[in-house]
């Protein structure tokens, strides 16, 4: 009891605050999300992301050797389809020429070391911008799981490390698992978006990607915002389908399910800071409102202390070249 326990103690300076520190963030806990559009030269900043760009394959090269410098070992990448090329049931996705092989191919081939985690859905492929075959209005689960496990497929043999689904489809992971292990794909490992919530965080993405559903919404498959236990629910599925990573997925409005998640599963959990929390800190600290740095680095902080292994984020570069700061 006071006054011969005083917390303040343990307060008084760097040194001790860093000694007793429970929660460490290295450059290793960082993930880096990719845009990729097809032609040449094409650098593109987008609009509701100040900083962040879309790459097309021979600028990827450059973006990737900088990551890798800066010490980021993982790549979490998407593509921009051209529209022509898109229809209800996402056939571009199977093309082993595809923008999204190609990409896959071209990070291994500029730097073997970085984890190539690839984004299966085929929201950026629909011509309605939803993540599964559409009829009468309806998103079909079965249909659209067997052409996640093909697209899967094509993404092992272009050499990608893991397999991410986004999409939210009911046994996607299992089917995953089994076209990957009949296939010798025994080392590809999947990471599964266990607990994607329908969330509102998501718009400037869905700019980048050019990816807004074309009618209604994605709640029949994406989760509703009011549960939690929901979620244990859909990570115990992913674990017994054989996902490696489960995900949670936005971040900061978010941690307490990425507690819960990590708590009840003791799993590898992924946590991904979605382009709306990326762009509302822009937007502030554009306004002088906030400290930009000082407020990123407390949500990567945030992040570790709710239990995540693995930080999906915008910031990525910025975070690095941070730590790396003597």
């Amino acid at each position: 009891m006071y006054p011969y326990q005083r917390n303040r103690r343990l307060r008084n300076s760097h040194a001790i605050r860093s000694l007793i520190r429970e929660n460490t963030l290295t450059v290793d806990d960082l993930m880096m999300p990719l845009f990729i559009v097809e032609g040449e030269n094409q650098k593109l900043e987008i609009s509701s992301m100040p900083g962040y760009y879309r790459y097309s394959l021979d600028m990827l090269e450059e973006e990737i050797k900088e990551a890798y410098a800066l010490g980021i070992k993982a790549v979490n990448i998407y593509t921009k389809v051209p529209d022509e090329l898109k229809d209800n049931h996402g056939t571009e996705a199977l093309n082993p020429e595809g923008l999204m092989q190609r990409a896959i191919r071209l990070i291994k081939k500029v730097q073997p070391e970085i984890l190539v985690f690839s984004d299966v859905a085929l929201d950026p492929f629909s011509s309605n911008g939803h993540d599964g075959v559409v009829e009468n209005g309806e998103i079909l689960n079965d249909e659209t799981v067997e052409i996640l496990a093909k697209m899967a497929l094509s993404h092992a043999e272009a050499g990608a490390d893991f397999i991410a689904p986004s999409d939210m489809m009911d046994g996607r992971i299992l089917a995953i698992r089994e076209i990957l292990e009949e296939n010798g794909f025994h080392h590809v490992g999947i990471m599964s978006y266990s607990a994607k919530y329908a969330s509102s965080f998501y718009g400037p993405f869905r700019d980048a990607l050019d990816s807004a559903p074309g009618f209604g919404d994605k709640k029949t498959y994406q989760m509703d915002f009011a549960n939690s236990d929901e979620a244990l629910a859909e990570a115990e599925l992913d674990i017994l389908e054989g996902a490696d990573i489960l995900m949670v997925k936005p971040g900061m409005p978010y941690l307490d399910v990425l507690a819960k998640v990590k708590d009840h599963t003791k799993m590898p959990v992924a946590v991904y800071q979605v382009s709306g929390e990326y762009a509302m800190l822009k937007a502030a600290a554009e306004k002088g409102w906030l400290d930009h740095d000082k407020c990123m680095m407390e949500s990567m902080m945030a992040f570790k202390r709710a239990g995540a292994d693995i930080i999906n984020t915008y910031f990525a570069k910025e975070v690095a070249r941070i730590l790396k700061q003597p």
